[in-house]
């Protein structure tokens, strides 16, 4: 039974930082890219960052580049999101989720919340003025 579990959410000054992680189970996390999307309330879930398989490729959002900096550490299973710089509008609440991607399908990562097979529950980011 894959299981993703998301945590590290809070309650965070403007300008200030915070890092979610996501633990995952069930899976061969290896042959996965990890994402992080994202859902305020009102809006539609957008994408912020992906990694593949190796850590080696990364992609971003716009609105989080040079901000944000996603990572896994493969021996733990776990994807991290380092939020720097943080905004008001960063509020939501954050998923992770897991594609199958092992490393040779191409492209390595995908931005589509649809290609991702797995999701976290979510951790809220609250982000004050």
């Amino acid at each position: 039974q894959v299981q993703l579990v998301d945590s590290g959410g809070g309650l965070v000054q403007a300008g200030g930082s915070l890092r979610v992680s996501c633990a995952a189970s069930g899976l061969t996390f290896t042959t996965y890219a990890m994402a992080w999307f994202r859902q305020a309330p009102g809006k539609e879930r957008e994408f912020v960052a992906a990694i593949n398989w190796s850590g080696g490729r990364t992609q971003y959002a716009d609105s989080v580049k040079g901000r944000f900096t996603i990572s896994r550490d493969n021996a733990k299973n776990t994807v991290y999101l380092q939020m720097n710089s943080l905004k008001p509008e960063d509020t939501a609440v954050y998923y992770c989720a897991a594609d199958y991607r092992p490393s040779w399908r191409t492209p390595g990562i995908r931005d589509g919340g649809s290609d991702y097979d797995y999701w976290g529950q979510g951790t809220q980011v609250t982000v004050s003025s």
